[in-house]
């Protein structure tokens, strides 16, 4: 069995083992566990918040509006998604119900502390030469809370017993912006350093 083939069996069967999670309420709620999906040797591992309502129903990350809009982003950074790992900090959706409405809620801290172990597995196995960090709950969780993505964005972060990384702003910030053309230009810029530092690692 090839090195790529043996480290997909064992991300399937971390995936078979978060789809039982209980270490925090939100698996009461949630339709399923959204684990993360893509290629066992990516070179690049993009990690976001949490599933959606979409992602949630689905059982896939990133496929509801703040996907398409990253598909786009990454497109014009120059990415394949295919050749991408992509995850979330948390694997439960976490919600509050209007009327028929899910509503995404922001996970605390404790439910980041409680996903912690099957992101550090999927880091561990993927192995990605970078990890992008979409948004303040990815990044905090990994970063810790002092982190700031507004002052840290676009640039090589380097911290111990971590793959490099750079953080950015989360898709769906772009799509909540009033200036969301600015916002989307410089989630696309952050992804080309990102693109550009995988492929420095790669040679």
């Amino acid at each position: 069995m090839t090195p790529t083939r043996q480290v997909g069996g064992q991300l399937d069967e971390v995936r078979r083992e978060a789809a039982a999670c209980t270490n925090c309420p939100l698996y009461r709620d949630a339709t399923q566990t959204v684990f993360g999906e893509g290629p066992a040797g990516a070179r690049l591992l993009l990690v976001g918040e949490q599933p959606g309502d979409q992602e949630d129903r689905a059982g896939r990350p990133f496929v509801g509006p703040a996907g398409r809009l990253l598909d786009r982003a990454l497109v014009e950074a120059g990415i394949d998604r295919d050749d991408t790992y992509v995850t979330n900090a948390v694997k439960h959706f976490k919600f509050q119900s209007r009327g028929k409405a899910r509503l995404h809620k922001k996970p605390d801290r404790s439910e980041v502390a409680a996903c912690r172990p099957w992101l550090d597995r999927e880091l561990a196995l993927v192995s990605p030469a970078l990890v992008v960090l979409l948004g303040a709950t990815a990044a905090q969780g990994l970063l810790g809370s002092a982190f700031r993505v507004t002052r840290e964005r676009g640039r090589l972060i380097e911290r111990p017993g971590l793959p490099p990384m750079v953080a950015t702003i989360h898709p769906s910030a772009v799509l909540r912006a009033d200036d969301r053309d600015v916002q989307f230009d410089g989630l696309v810029a952050d992804l080309r350093v990102a693109a550009d530092l995988a492929r420095s690692a790669a040679r």
